[in-house]
């Protein structure tokens, strides 16, 4: 077994606990997936995309839902901005992305490491 990162949470971990979900629960979880993906798609009924903090619920609701989503720097700041489409529609994100990105120059800024290795 290659996974072998044992603190909470660890993705390992987490794999091997998955194996012990039943079926039932699985498929009723599933369900509510789908209810997460139907309430998504009428909110991109009325919006083209949405931006949001790069951490949280945000990403947790694209990863259940398969949302596409791209996170770019947010000045010298720890957290990102993330911008969120319709499903199949990158084009959009990435257009507004790239805009976002053009008008701030926050993804050419570096931390100075020049301490580093003294």
């Amino acid at each position: 077994d290659l996974l072998v990162r044992q603190i909470k949470n660890a993705w390992p971990n987490e794999f091997r606990t998955s194996r012990f979900i039943p079926a039932v629960e699985y498929i009723n979880a599933n369900r509510i997936r789908y209810l997460w993906i139907q309430e998504m798609a009428a909110l991109f009924e009325t919006v083209d995309a949405y931006i949001s903090p790069s951490f949280g619920e945000n990403l947790l609701i694209t990863n259940l839902t398969g949302h596409p989503c791209v996170v770019v720097p947010n000045g010298a700041a720890e957290q990102s901005i993330s911008f969120t489409g319709n499903l199949f529609d990158e084009a959009t994100i990435l257009a507004l992305a790239k805009l976002y990105q053009q008008a701030t120059g926050f993804h050419k800024l570096h931390p100075d490491l020049s301490g580093l290795g003294e």
